[in-house]
C-alpha cells in the first residue's frame, strides 16, 4: 500500500508541477501585486497555499459530480478557462514595466490596495493564477485513475494525490512569500522581461486550453452529424 501511495504522489505531483510551476507562478504574482510590505506578501501567500490545497482537494473529490451537477462538460470549462487565462495574460502582458527594485516603496503602498489585494486570494490570486482549469482536468484525471472501486486501495490512492498536493502548495507559499526578494536577485530589465515572457507563455497557454476545449466541442458536434 506504501508502493501505491508513492506512486500516485509521483504522478500527481509531476503531473501538476509544470502547470502550477511554482517559480514562474511567483514572478506573475510580484508582477501583478507590485508595492507590498513583506508582511503582505507572506500573508497573501499562506491564503493562496491553503486555498490552492482545499481547491484542488475538493476538485479531486468532487469535481466531476460538481461539473455533472450544474451540466458543465469538460470541454466547456476547458473554453472558459481558457479564456480567462488568455485575458489575464493579454492584460500582464500590455502593462506597465515594474520595478523590480523598489523596496523603498513597499511600505508606502496604500491600505485600501492591501485590503483590495486581500480580497482577490480566491479569484484570481488562486484560480486562474495559481491553479488554472489545466489543473481541473488533471485533477479530474488524477481522480478517476485512484477510484477503482475498492475502499482501501483507493484511500491509499487518494493519500498519495493528497500529500502531493501539500508539497506544491508548501512550494507555492515559500515561492510567492519570497517573490519581491526572488525577482531583486536579477536585474530590473531582465525581471521585467521575464514577467513579460510569462505572461506570453500565460496567454498561450490559455488559447491552448480554449482550443483543446474548441476541438473536443467540434469532434462532438461532427460525430452527432
Amino acid at each position: 500500500m506504501i508502493r501505491l501511495v508513492w506512486s500516485q504522489f509521483g504522478i500527481a505531483f509531476s503531473a501538476l508541477l509544470p502547470l502550477v510551476n511554482p517559480l514562474g507562478s511567483a514572478l506573475v504574482f510580484y508582477g501583478l501585486i507590485g508595492a507590498a510590505p513583506p508582511e503582505v506578501y507572506r500573508r497573501l501567500a499562506r491564503r493562496i497555499a491553503i486555498n490552492t490545497v482545499l481547491f484542488l482537494l475538493v476538485i479531486e473529490l468532487i469535481g466531476a459530480a460538481l461539473l455533472s451537477f450544474f451540466g458543465v462538460s469538460l470541454p466547456i470549462m476547458e473554453v472558459a478557462g481558457g479564456l480567462v487565462l488568455a485575458a489575464m495574460g493579454w492584460s500582464l502582458l500590455n502593462q506597465q514595466g515594474a520595478d523590480a527594485h523598489q523596496q523603498e516603496k513597499e511600505d508606502r503602498a496604500p491600505a485600501s490596495d492591501i485590503d483590495k489585494l486581500f480580497q482577490q486570494t480566491f479569484y484570481p490570486l488562486t484560480f486562474p493564477i495559481t491553479a488554472g482549469p489545466g489543473c481541473i482536468v488533471i485533477m479530474l484525471t488524477l481522480s478517476a485513475h485512484a477510484s477503482t472501486h475498492r475502499l482501501i486501495p483507493d484511500l491509499f490512492a487518494h493519500l498519495g494525490v493528497f500529500i502531493a498536493i501539500i508539497v506544491l502548495c508548501v512550494l507555492v507559499y515559500f515561492a510567492y512569500a519570497y517573490a519581491p526578494l526572488i525577482t531583486r536577485k536579477i536585474s530590473p530589465q531582465t525581471a521585467n522581461g521575464i514577467v513579460r515572457i510569462i505572461a506570453f507563455l500565460l496567454l498561450c497557454i490559455g488559447v491552448q486550453i480554449a482550443w483543446n476545449g474548441v476541438s473536443s466541442l467540434v469532434l462532438t458536434l461532427m460525430k452527432h452529424s
